[in-house]
């Protein structure tokens, strides 16, 4: 099976404490550990040991993203793989970091790096296994049931593109053509859902956002009240893609790191054709109902 969903994003961040207050009041998710410089965090409706990762240092951005294999032997496949590619490889021991398997560690030609892991410790979420409601009672902020994607920048979005499909099996659901013919953007997944991850051109190892689920449109509205009301920065929304065609609000962190909630979109089977949208169209692919894209979005950070 490969590679089955992005498992967690460990992000950089100035003031761990503040970041930490932000993340687990506003954007509601569960603090299950901490270290002296790192603070680990969860949805909770997650059943893994965490999915989000705030480690201390002077600059914001990504650290790195892992994603989850189905199988050990996964591991020793793609090792070859990104061997044979030109990248370097670690192995990565089982409790090398907190609640983590057996893994692999790479850097990406796109200049980020990112984990391959097999096994995650279980928490469970905050459901009981016999007789559940659908959610707990009285969840803080906005408390999205778990992590959805990431969307990294690079310079080089046809060679990304081509990197994360032949040799980690990644899926191209949809792409952004330049005029010229090459890609400015591409959409890739492997939960059959619109995307994983996603690349734009942009600074080489940037993180532009990532984004976490809701379940509909109501609760897209809400995390909008939410946000307003502690005085969050957003950035864009809530509006629609066409892109995914997901429903959305982008908004940044106390540190500028930004953030997206997102539903919607559509199922994406493996033998689907890849959906195409051009440059002259960007504005409405990235945001539907505008057909414009605001300069705040464009700025990325490395």
């Amino acid at each position: 099976m490969g590679i089955f969903r992005l498992g967690h994003v460990d992000i950089r961040v100035p003031d761990l404490e503040l970041a930490t207050a932000y993340y687990t009041e506003v954007l509601g998710l569960l603090e299950v550990a901490r270290e002296p410089d790192r603070v680990y965090l969860k949805c909770w409706d997650e059943h893994d040991h965490h999915s989000v990762v705030l480690r201390y240092a002077p600059r914001y951005g990504l650290d790195h993203a892992m994603y989850k294999v189905d199988a050990a032997d996964d591991l020793d496949v793609y090792e070859r793989r990104l061997t044979d590619y030109g990248c370097t490889v670690r192995r990565m021991s089982p409790g090398e970091e907190p609640g983590m398997g057996e893994g692999i560690r790479f850097e990406s030609p796109t200049g980020h790096q990112l984990e391959l892991v097999h096994r995650v410790d279980k928490v469970g979420n905050l459901l009981p296994k016999t007789n559940p409601p659908p959610a707990p009672l009285s969840l803080p902020g906005i408390h999205p049931p778990r992590i959805d994607h990431v969307f990294l920048t690079c310079e080089d979005v046809d060679g990304a593109t081509d990197f994360f499909m032949d040799i980690l099996d990644f899926r191209l659901t949809e792409q952004l053509m330049a005029s010229d013919g090459h890609r400015l953007g591409s959409w890739l997944e492997r939960s059959h859902s619109p995307h994983d991850l996603a690349l734009i051109t942009g600074p080489q190892g940037g993180l532009h956002h990532f984004a976490f689920w809701l379940d509909d449109w109501n609760a897209v509205r809400a995390a909008a009240d939410i946000l307003a009301y502690h005085g969050v920065r957003i950035d864009m929304g809530p509006t629609r893609h066409g892109i995914t065609r997901g429903y959305t609000i982008y908004f940044f962190d106390p540190v500028g790191n930004r953030n997206e909630v997102f539903t919607g979109g559509y199922w994406h089977d493996p033998d689907a054709e890849p959906i195409t949208w051009t440059e002259d169209q960007m504005g409405k692919a990235i945001f539907y109902y505008e057909g414009a894209i605001n300069e705040e979005f464009l700025a990325v950070h490395s």
